[in-house]
């Protein structure tokens, strides 16, 4: 039997074989599947609203003094007496002496009153409705 030396033979011709090679190639496509539409409300309704006003009163009491300022003393001023604000009146006479004629005591106050006002309250309401593609009408619209 011959020996078979294939290993230690030279080729006789060489040949090439094809290698074959798959890719997966990826399309994107925008398809419509649905539509949708919105709507927006928009309600008023009136509402009362208590309210704290806050405002200043101011009482003037007139008190009769006609008490001379002694001579030689600043005529006198503005001042407090606790809350009071006091504010002396004075008179020029024909001697130039001052007279005080009298005081205005000023007492303010803060006052405050509860009232109602009605305002305007608004708040919006939206609506969606989703329809098929391509039109079709055998879906109804929900909300």
């Amino acid at each position: 039997m011959p020996t078979n030396d294939l290993a230690n033979q030279p080729p006789l011709s060489s040949a090439k074989v094809p290698i074959i090679e798959e890719r997966a190639v990826i399309h994107r496509e925008v398809v419509e599947n649905g539509r949708v539409r919105l709507s927006k409300t928009v309600h008023e309704h009136q509402e009362d609203v208590d309210v704290i006003l806050r405002h200043e009163e101011v009482q003037v009491e007139r008190v009769a003094v006609n008490q001379f300022v002694a001579d030689g003393v600043a005529p006198p001023t503005p001042r407090y007496e606790g809350n009071t604000l006091i504010v002396p009146v004075v008179r020029e006479i024909v001697m130039k002496r001052l007279l005080i004629v009298e005081e205005l005591h000023i007492l303010k106050q803060q006052v405050e009153t509860h009232e109602t006002e009605t305002v305007t309250l608004r708040h919006e309401e939206v609506n969606v409705e989703r329809y098929p593609a391509n039109g079709a009408t055998d879906a109804s619209p929900d909300q």
